[in-house]
């Protein structure tokens, strides 16, 4: 979802776009933190990500319902993004900012409606499978559709407000004060640059969101055991 410190979601062709806000200076200590972030390695494979986000992409690859692609797992919980290969091996993950509200439903028609009218609480980033691809903002810039009928993306974080301390709170060490989107995920941009912009460079491939309400099996049927 576009904000007024996010890019804007929808493409200039759009009857839904939305203009993308001005740039405006951030703080001294924005843009030292900005730098120490886009500097930053991606987390080790062999630090491993959280057990249920492991679990989760070893039976995705097993179902095969990744369709032998890379895929993403975003693990709402933990405000964090882990990046897998075709075959489940852990890439590279990174900490993350997702929707202000708790929930795993974007309220119907959320997409067209105008940021005004969005209440706090409808400010939830979906759970399910979602086939992401390539897209651009009415700034020009690239991102990465997550549900475009919600306008969920995945992109770079914009810290154009510096009340909002996005860039803090990217860089925290807990997940508590990670959700301050309108819905959208906002990764650090070179993380993005680095990891994801091309393993979605593709179309399809799949990003997985992780309920943090409803059950896993509700959302992702493969993980049902036959005949219970």
């Amino acid at each position: 979802m576009p904000t007024a410190t996010e890019p804007g979601a929808r493409p200039p062709a759009s009857p839904r776009a939305k203009r993308a806000a001005p740039f405006t200076a951030v703080s001294f200590a924005e843009v030292v933190l900005a730098a120490a972030l886009t500097g930053l390695p991606p987390q080790p494979a062999s630090a491993g990500p959280r057990p249920v986000a492991e679990q989760f992409a070893q039976a995705a690859v097993a179902a095969g319902d990744n369709l032998s692609q890379p895929f993403a797992v975003i693990d709402k919980t933990a405000a964090r993004l882990y990046l897998f290969d075709r075959d489940g091996h852990l890439v590279a993950s990174s900490p993350v900012l997702l929707g202000l509200a708790r929930g795993d439903d974007s309220v119907p028609g959320i997409g067209s409606r105008p940021m005004a009218d969005i209440r706090t609480e409808e400010r939830t980033t979906p759970a399910g499978r979602f086939p992401a691809e390539p897209g651009t903002n009415t700034a020009g810039e690239d991102i990465t559709w997550i549900d475009y009928d919600a306008a969920i993306s995945m992109h770079r974080v914009r810290a154009t407000n510096p009340a909002e301390r996005r860039l803090q709170r990217l860089a925290s060490p807990t997940a508590s004060d990670n959700r301050i989107s309108y819905g959208c995920i906002n990764v650090p941009a070179a993380f993005y640059d680095r990891h994801v912009k091309p393993m979605f460079a593709s179309r399809g491939r799949a990003v997985y969101v992780l309920p943090e309400v409803a059950p896993l099996d509700a959302r992702f049927p493969f993980l049902r055991v036959s005949g219970n």
